[in-house]
């Protein structure tokens, strides 16, 4: 290298060290006078870190005597002086014809040095002709272009620039391609803020929401601040107030995960939500941790953006889309029809007539040609939901108008959503506004408690709904029958609005659902079912999924619990919409199986007054079982053998269906000494189900845990059974959870495999270890165990609850081997990332206390992470 080389590298490694350490020094300063200020001001600090990177660009450009015909310009949020920590450096280099090639070259060298000094650079080079041909093709561009400014060089190249993309925008288009833009973004997250990891820019309610309201007030030349939307009218000053105090609390958030994350990062994980809620000043309670507290917060704050996002749109596109069309039709004195809206007829409706609060959302779901509601209706909705005090809620005509509205035979939902998007439903019932963004960190709900009342809410309306009859049948037919299925949509209204109060939600609930019927004056027994559905609502699924069904006397305790029909029935529905309302993960065909069968085993015993002879049931499921067997062509005579050696239980705990299986398999291989194991597609939905019989031999549950589990499946159901004579019959539904969607060309595997190694009897394998999710690791629950006698105190019941996890079963089913205990039944029940296990076990030393409390203790050991 020569001298001149030397020289030159020299400088730039000078440079370089000295605008890194500058910029270094600078924003260090800059943040640690933001996190020592009792009240840090989150817009000072972007817009510091945007003037000094400002500087730095300025110095840079003229210490390298760049020419004065081009220009250095910030797009983008950096073009509008918002520079968060974490964030890119949006360039744009402008310059009055194409580069060649000496240019280029020195275009690259400084676009490195940017780097070089610790700058995440995003540029583009363009002449003013390329900004304006892109820009047409390219929303982002056009987005990114609204914003630019100048940072050094050219002013007049920058201002010809600008000038010539204000002539070509189109506001009109703009505004209706933002649209489009913002509905594919809401559409990517489910159309709901309320995501337990929402994206704090990107979610609806969040930054996006507020930067898409500026990009189009600026396109359409009505300024660039919430300032300037109030002077053009389109917001009041109490909402630009609001808007501003809701876009600085998203902007401390932002900024501080940024600062917790160490790098750009816009997703509040679970991993950084406890931190968060620390760096923000919130602190546990007795009932509700800092974290919920953040989130809560946070969603409040979406949703009152997403409400202010909408007025605002609404406002400036009936600007920009001036209308000429006929005047509204009356609807009544009070309402009318806008273009397919619901609009006041005067400014003055709601002050005057509160009780037109509740009657806005009555007409809306009465009027099948009203679409939705004009801004300014939902502005003065938004502002009258103070009107909405005791008074209001005593008032009998309100009273009234709430009830109707569960009675209307569509738009329910809607109106339910809509009253509570505009906080009407949580200040007409305060427990319900309680509840308005409650997180559930019980590791299955994957909604807010507000959204999931919400779920099990539209779930509900589906079962009556033709259009999704293929999806709920049988659920269809039930609610079909029943007379008034408003009834139970009060009922999911109140069945968790006691979550978060400390004490049982459902004895909660309940009472403020009696105080509900009182109040509204609803009859005894349409108040008596209301209530009872809300404190029972979680007995249906626990019994179906943690007791054995196919005792005759678990089902009598359940059918002298339900009552009646009408119960029975509305408790199916509630049930099926809760499940189907925590999260897509937690319902499966398997937990439909069960319930449905509980439901037709009970509505059977209600018929014939509560007792179904225990003979007479085994024969009925023996004789349907030899029907089927003549379709194997299997004779009368050659199934006895094989029965003979069964008892009654086994008959009570297998359908029809699947003793006729079982038989075909092992009717001429009663005694074979070669273990048998068939497999096939579930027959009654998902998965697998698998059959093995063999001589009962040590460790062998285990030993089947532990290869379903490394072949990659979760055990939904286990039924083990010990025939007379001394053999194992297990069999098991599963699921795969590899998602590769191979259960048909898994059978022969499963079958040979498990052969195999039930023939060896070698050592049980451990599952293959698997990740934990966030979730888990970082809201685990405390596990559970207890050990308690049956009802006939001839076995016992040994319950776990823990957090789900790869080889959780492979570990119970091990510790339950060493302690000698046998497994008669497993109920696996797996919500979302929890499981609620039940085992009817015998053995060892059970009968001794001590013995089950070594046992419990040793589970728990086993269960902690």
């Amino acid at each position: 290298m020569n001298s001149g080389a030397t020289a030159a590298a020299t400088d730039r490694s000078e440079l370089v060290s000295r605008y890194k350490a500058r910029i270094r020094k600078g924003q260090r300063a800059l943040y640690d006078q933001y996190l020592s200020s009792l009240d840090p001001d989150p817009a000072c600090l972007l817009y510091e870190r945007s003037h000094l990177i400002d500087e730095v660009l300025r110095e840079l450009w003229v210490e390298l005597c760049f020419p004065d015909s081009m220009a250095l310009c910030a797009v983008g949020g950096y073009g509008r002086g918002e520079l968060w920590p974490a964030s890119d450096i949006d360039l744009l280099i402008l310059l009055p014809d194409d580069p060649d090639p000496a240019c280029t070259e020195r275009l690259e060298r400084l676009l490195r040095l940017f780097w070089d000094i610790g700058l995440e650079i995003g540029h583009s080079v363009r002449t003013v002709e390329d900004c304006l041909r892109e820009a047409e093709k390219d929303l982002t561009i056009q987005t990114a272009l609204v914003e630019a400014r100048m940072i050094v060089g050219n002013y007049a190249l920058f201002k010809r620039m600008s000038s010539e993309f204000r002539k070509h925008l189109d506001p009109q288009a703009f505004y209706h391609t933002k649209r489009i833009e913002q509905d594919e973004r809401y559409r990517r997250y489910q159309e709901s803020p309320y995501s337990l990891e929402p994206n704090c820019k990107d979610s609806p309610g969040g930054l996006r929401d507020l930067q898409t309201i500026l990009w189009i007030a600026q396109a359409a030349g009505y300024g660039n601040s919430w300032r300037d939307l109030k002077r053009h009218g389109f917001i009041t000053y109490q909402e630009e107030q609001g808007l501003e105090r809701r876009e600085r609390f998203l902007q401390k958030l932002r900024i501080q995960l940024h600062f917790h994350a160490g790098r750009h990062e816009d997703r509040l994980l679970f991993d950084y939500q406890t931190a968060l809620a620390e760096r923000l000043g919130f602190s546990d309670k007795p009932t509700r941790r800092a974290s919920e507290q953040l989130m809560q917060e946070y969603y409040r704050t979406a949703k009152t953006i997403m409400q202010l996002n909408t007025i605002l749109l609404q406002n400036m596109g009936a600007a920009i889309f001036p209308s000429f069309e006929h005047r509204p039709k009356p609807i009544n004195p009070r309402f009318q029809n806008a273009r397919q809206l619901l609009d006041v007829t005067y400014e003055k409706v709601f002050t005057e007539h509160p009780d037109a609060i509740l009657e806005a959302f009555l007409l809306m779901a009465r009027h099948s040609e009203l679409k939705g509601l004009t801004a300014r209706t939902i502005r003065l909705l938004w502002r009258a939901r103070r009107l909405i005090d005791d008074d209001f809620r005593q008032n009998p005509l309100n009273k009234e108008r709430f009830i109707e509205l569960f009675k209307q035979p569509r738009g329910v939902l809607h109106g339910l959503r809509r009253m509570n998007e505009f906080d009407i439903l949580g200040r007409y019932l305060p427990k319900f506004g309680a509840i308005v963004g409650q997180m559930q960190h019980d590791l299955f709900h994957v909604y807010t408690v507000d959204q999931h009342i919400m779920q099990v809410l539209r779930n509900l309306r589906r079962f009556s709904d033709t259009d999704f009859t293929h999806e709920y049948p049988f659920c269809s037919q039930l609610v079909s029958e029943f007379d008034k299925p408003w009834l139970l949509y009060i009922a999911a209204l109140f069945h968790d609005l006691g979550k978060g109060r400390g004490g049982g939600h459902s004895e909660l609930g309940a009472f403020d659902a009696q105080e509900f019927c009182d109040e509204h004056g609803l009859g005894e027994e349409d108040a008596d079912l209301i209530v009872w559905l809300v404190r029972n609502h979680l007995l249906m699924s626990n019994v179906a999924q943690k007791q054995d069904i196919a005792d005759p006397d678990i089902a009598a305790a359940f059918a002298r619990t339900v009552k009646d029909e009408r119960r029975l029935i509305a408790l199916y529905l509630l049930t099926v919409a809760d499940i189907r309302g925590t999260g897509p993960k937690v319902w499966n065909s398997w937990k439909g199986q069960l319930l449905e069968a509980l439901f037709n085993q009970t509505r059977r015993l209600l018929l014939s007054g509560g007792q179904v002879p225990v003979q007479g049931l085994i024969e009925e499921r023996k004789e349907e079982a030899l029907r089927l067997m003549l379709y194997y062509g299997i004779q009368e005579s050659e199934h006895e053998r094989f029965w003979s050696q069964l008892d009654t239980v086994y008959f009570l705990r297998h359908s029809a269906e699947e003793i006729a299986w079982h038989t075909r398999a092992l009717h001429y291989r009663v005694n074979t000494e070669d273990p048998v194991v068939k497999a096939r597609l579930n027959p009654h939905g998902d998965g697998i189900e698998v059959m093995a019989y063999t001589r009962d031999q040590c460790d062998l549950f285990a030993r089947m845990v532990g290869f379903f589990s490394r072949a990659g499946y979760n055990i939904l159901d286990a039924r083990i059974h010990t025939t007379r004579h001394g053999y194992a019959l297990d069999s098991f539904i599963m699921l795969d959870v590899t998602g590769r969607d191979s259960d048909r060309s898994m059978i022969s595997y499963i079958e040979h495999e498990l052969k195999e190694r039930l023939i060896r009897q070698g050592p049980p394998e451990q599952p293959t270890q698997g990740r934990i999710s966030r979730h888990v690791r970082h809201f685990p629950i405390q596990p559970q165990v207890s050990i308690e006698n049956d009802e006939k105190e001839a076995q016992f019941v040994l319950s776990v609850s823990a957090s789900d996890r790869p080889g959780l079963l492979y570990i119970i089913a091990s510790v339950l081997a060493a302690h000698g205990a046998s497994l008669h039944t497993a109920k696996i029940v797996t919500l979302g990332e929890r499981v609620e296990d039940t085992f009817l076990i015998t053995g060892g030393e059970l009968g001794n206390q001590q013995s089950r409390i070594k046992l419990e203790t040793e589970l728990l050991n086993q269960l902690k992470y």
